[in-house]
């Protein structure tokens, strides 16, 4: 979606032979649909008014990373920007004539598209279980890509708290990143046509041509977990509440927001 496959996490030509785009694969007719995904549990998270991201409340959020072991740096995160994390960011979505917040965001390593000296840095922290993060999935992430060209370093980093198999997804994305194929598996996941779960990775990877068994099993050897992790420890650090929240240039804008907003913050950002 919106992505120059050069500019990705770089495959061998083998592996671009051999795996074709998700889309290609839905429009050969090889995917079979399936229910929509089903209510995200152990508990529900909040939309917000608008509609734009889903919101959780923070003891809602801690209680639900206990079993992930790093509540401790959650309440850290929390002391560092607190209760004035949810202004500031609806501050810079409202266009307000106040400096914008600008937090110092890493990307970890993550999965990234565009060139590594664009003057643009964008980290998504996102949820393959969010319909919000899906909205933006389906409905923005190309048209910014294409915008703004060679101009944009976009990253995606995993903040999977709507239920616990969003945990899994994120790992099974990380699993077709080993296979060079990340950006299609993304964008099979975002596709909304199968139900998250180990028999929706499996048919994905056999549909983008990868070694299915092999992802598989990645998933099931816990080998993304630590790192899925910590990707959820640096958000809370951040003070993200919602997904999907994006920092431009280390400026946050929540939720899944039309192009104009981003837009705004990145035509001013290269001014």
């Amino acid at each position: 979606m919106g992505y120059n496959p050069a500019m990705e996490d770089t495959p061998t030509p083998e592996q671009e032979r051999a795996n074709p785009t998700f889309k290609e694969a839905l429009a050969a007719g090889k995917v079979t649909p399936a229910a929509p995904p089903a209510a995200p549990e152990p508990f529900q998270p909040t939309s917000s008014d608008d509609g734009q991201f889903i919101r959780f409340r923070r003891r809602t959020l801690y209680a639900f990373l206990l079993p992930l072991a790093f509540v401790a740096g959650l309440a850290a995160g929390y002391l560092m920007w607190g209760s004035h994390a949810a202004p500031s960011a609806v501050a810079v979505v409202a266009g307000t004539p106040a400096p914008p917040t600008r937090m110092d965001v890493s990307t970890d390593g993550d999965p990234e598209i565009g060139p590594g000296n664009a003057p643009i840095t964008i980290v998504e922290f996102s949820d393959f279980n969010c319909p919000y993060c899906q909205r933006f999935a389906q409905t923005t992430f190309k048209t910014l890509m294409d915008s703004y060209p060679d101009q944009i370093r976009f990253v995606y980093r995993d903040f999977p708290i709507t239920s616990q198999e969003s945990f899994v997804a994120a790992q099974a994305a990380q699993c077709a990143r080993d296979q060079g194929a990340y950006w299609p598996f993304h964008d099979a996941l975002f596709s909304g046509q199968l139900q998250l779960g180990h028999a929706a990775y499996q048919q994905y990877a056999q549909q983008l041509g990868l070694d299915a068994d092999a992802l598989i099993a990645c998933v099931d050897s816990g080998k993304y977990a630590d790192e899925v992790q910590q990707d959820a420890h640096d958000a809370a650090g951040l003070g993200v509440t919602g997904t999907p929240t994006f920092f431009i240039n280390g400026i946050p804008l929540v939720g899944a927001q039309p192009m104009s907003e981003f837009k705004r913050v990145i035509d001013g950002e290269l001014k």
